[in-house]
């Protein structure tokens, strides 16, 4: 689990109660409430988890497997710009290590990471079925197709200001 603690708000904990609430607090809609509640935070801290595990009555051991087996949830926060690298086959073959490792030397984090700023995040993904314009980024929800390693500069560029 992460090394940082955060202290909840009593507001925040009321959200995450409202939110297991709106799926009749049961374990079967454990992704739906996860999914709703990074949607609200952002991520999935230990200190979310555990909440959420005592509304649902359940360990929060299954929490946070259920947390840790999808890659979409995340327990770090992520940038304000995450940026998201396709590493399935038709990028790879294409490339897409190597506009990798640019956006990483640019961006100084590795694959995980967030920027100290909290401007930028670091994410691989397995396919984003857009194959034909590979290597593809995504920054956010923008895609970007045909990225070349020369192109990282630039893409980064237009969030800076």
């Amino acid at each position: 689990m992460s090394s940082v603690k955060i202290e909840l708000r009593k507001d925040q904990i009321e959200k995450i109660h409202e939110t297991c609430e709106q799926f009749g607090n049961s374990e079967g809609e454990l992704i739906n409430i996860l999914h709703r509640v990074q949607g609200t935070f952002g991520y999935l801290p230990a200190e979310v988890q555990e909440v959420i595990a005592e509304k649902l009555n359940i360990p929060v051991a299954r929490v946070y497997g259920v947390v840790t087996f999808y890659s979409y949830f995340t327990m770090t926060p992520k940038g304000e710009f995450p940026i998201s690298i396709c590493t399935g086959t038709a990028c790879y073959v294409r490339g897409a290590e190597k506009v990798l490792g640019e956006f990483k030397k640019e961006l100084q984090i590795e694959v995980g990471e967030t920027t100290a700023d909290g401007k930028f995040s670091l994410s691989c993904l397995r396919c984003v079925g857009a194959c034909g314009l590979a290597p593809v980024v995504l920054v956010g929800d923008k895609t970007y197709g045909r990225v070349a390693p020369d192109d990282v500069k630039e893409i980064i560029g237009e969030y800076q200001s």
